[in-house]
């Protein structure tokens, strides 16, 4: 390994709208060396990666104070491709894929292979024809380095989520001359398989000399791959560690501030109220959502129960909430407390004091544009005519003191890191974009929760606050609620009963208090012999 660095930070600050959030940043990364950079949601993490990508947002917002140095030269990048060209990589948190174009196309967007023609000379490049077998071998080759088995000629819409993560870094890897490689969560979509395939890989480009900067809150997986770990916290270096010594414990400390048990507390510890009445009951639910296609669905749920959804990526999990919710063609039957609730129609779902968290916080959850309060409130304002003031069915005015109380009790409660209700939602790290999407729900006070992956891409420290969250809103109104995520224990640590779901189909429910082992036998699609319960 060379001893120059081949990046190295000097002093790097920035401020948004009048908010420090980083201050005087120095770390250093050798080639081929991968660095583990962690830290809470707003500490700077994503700040700091456009920075170093040349993303117009820090131009536009006037720059940033300090010296990056790459491959011993000093660079101040204004644009993502001027940072391509040097030889950097980055995959944002956030999906860039073009839904309707193959693997292929996407991996080899603007770097096309083209046929020779006599046009081209004539004419120019445009004149010329794609030499598609060789991009299709191109983008295969950045597929199978990554070691999934995806086919090229796939469709990024009728992907899984965890596909188009796949798809998104074999983009990256593609390019020859990559050096650097920013990685933003890339694993906080994916199974712990495919997790485990992605790490390897991973591990591979780093011995191939590609340094990498891997940003992620599962700590378990930064300390397996990653050679040393820079800690951010309020936008400064609190602590630079090797990753192999530290322990997961004092990662997680360094990060919040306080000490953090390493391991969720089961909610079988703590008791709440469940009736036996049924507040939701699904009968052979079917639901039409690419990548997540669900077949024939049954269960039901307690009032007061929270119920926990589990299983492998593109195995129906997600399907089920938004086919509920009326977001995809879904078909069967959706009773809510002995009412039949009609499917495709997401209003009616509403007005059945329904609400839903979706996995997808920006192409869903969010007016990236508009405020937060708008965002929190707007949905309440307008199915449950809240948060106005005048005459009801004549003239009705915005109530902003109402709309201002309600948000800042929220942003206390979760801990949204912000500068204010007035703040614009695409302003705030994935993490805080999250809870403007768990505090829009609260608001509308629904009999029926529905919440999609609550804590991806989100913090321990904040992962932890959003449980908490759930649990007490439970507990303090009686709300039944569903969870569907990717992360077993999560599920275990505040559910009661959790269902797995496997090729479309209920696999089997099991209490959340049963081993971590015979859920994974589910997933598996083997079933424990004892105190199974029925599958419909």
């Amino acid at each position: 390994m060379s001893e120059v660095p081949l990046l190295k930070l000097e002093n790097i600050g920035k401020e948004y709208y009048g908010n420090r959030v980083l201050s005087n940043v120095n770390f250093s990364l050798m080639p081929g060396e991968i660095l583990g950079l962690v830290g809470e949601n707003g500490a700077g993490k994503s700040t700091l990666m456009n920075i170093l990508f040349g993303m117009p947002v820090i131009s536009a917002t006037g720059g940033y104070e300090g010296n990056v140095i790459f491959d011993g030269k000093p660079v101040r990048f204004t644009s993502p491709t001027q940072a391509l060209a040097a030889g950097i990589g980055m995959v944002h948190q956030e999906f860039s894929l073009i839904p309707g174009f193959t693997a292929t196309e996407n991996i080899q967007l603007n770097r096309e292979v083209l046929n020779p023609s006599l046009l081209e000379y004539i004419f120019s490049y445009r004149m010329s024809t794609l030499n598609r077998s060789a991009m299709r071998g191109r983008a295969d080759k950045a597929i199978r380095t990554l070691g999934v088995d995806i086919s090229p000629d796939m469709i990024v819409a009728e992907m899984p989520v965890g596909y188009k993560q796949f798809i998104e870094i074999a983009r990256e890897i593609d390019r020859e001359q990559t050096r650097l490689l920013f990685l933003d969560e890339p694993t906080a979509v994916l199974t712990e398989t495919e997790a485990e395939i992605l790490l390897e890989a991973l591990k591979k480009l780093a011995e191939s000399g590609i340094a990498i900067v891997f940003i992620s809150h599962r700590l378990n997986e930064v300390k397996e791959l990653c050679d040393r770990i820079v800690v951010l916290r309020d936008g400064e270096v609190i602590q630079e560690a090797d990753a192999k010594t530290a322990s997961v414990r004092d990662i997680a400390s360094w990060m919040v501030g306080r000490a953090v048990s390493e391991t969720p507390e089961s909610s079988s510890s703590k008791p709440h109220e469940i009736h036996n009445e049924t507040a939701l009951k699904v009968e052979h639910l079917w639901v039409d959502m690419p990548g997540e296609t669900v077949r024939d669905v049954s269960f039901e749920v307690k009032k007061g129960e929270i119920f926990g959804i589990g299983g492998l990526a593109g195995h129906g999990k997600l399907g089920i909430p938004n086919g509920i919710m009326g977001l995809y063609p879904a078909g069967g039957s959706v009773t809510l407390f002995g009412e039949r609730t009609p499917l495709n129609k997401p209003r009616k779902a509403l007005d059945k004091k329904m609400a839903f968290v979706s996995e997808d916080r920006r192409g869903v959850g969010l007016l990236l544009g508009e405020r937060i309060d708008w965002n929190i409130t707007f949905t309440a304002m307008q199915v449950q005519g809240r948060f106005l003031k005048g005459i009801p069915g004549l003239l009705q005015l915005r109530d902003d003191a109402a709309m201002a109380e309600a948000t800042e009790n929220l942003i206390r409660l979760l801990d949204i890191k912000c500068t204010g209700p007035g703040q614009h939602a695409g302003e705030l790290s994935g993490g805080n974009q999250q809870k403007v999407c768990l505090a829009k729900a609260f608001v509308l006070q629904p009999d029926l929760l529905l919440v999609s992956e609550p804590t991806r891409g989100i913090d321990v420290g904040a992962k932890t606050l959003v449980l908490d969250a759930l649990r007490r809103y439970n507990e303090e109104n009686g709300t039944t609620i569903l969870i569907t995520s990717s992360e077993l224990e999560e599920l275990r640590s505040i559910c009661d009963r959790i269902a797995i779901v496997g090729e479309g189909r209920i696999a089997g429910v099991l209490p959340a208090r049963r081993p971590a082992e015979d859920f994974g036998m589910l997933m598996m699609g083997q079933i424990p012999h004892d105190e199974m319960e029925a599958t419909a």
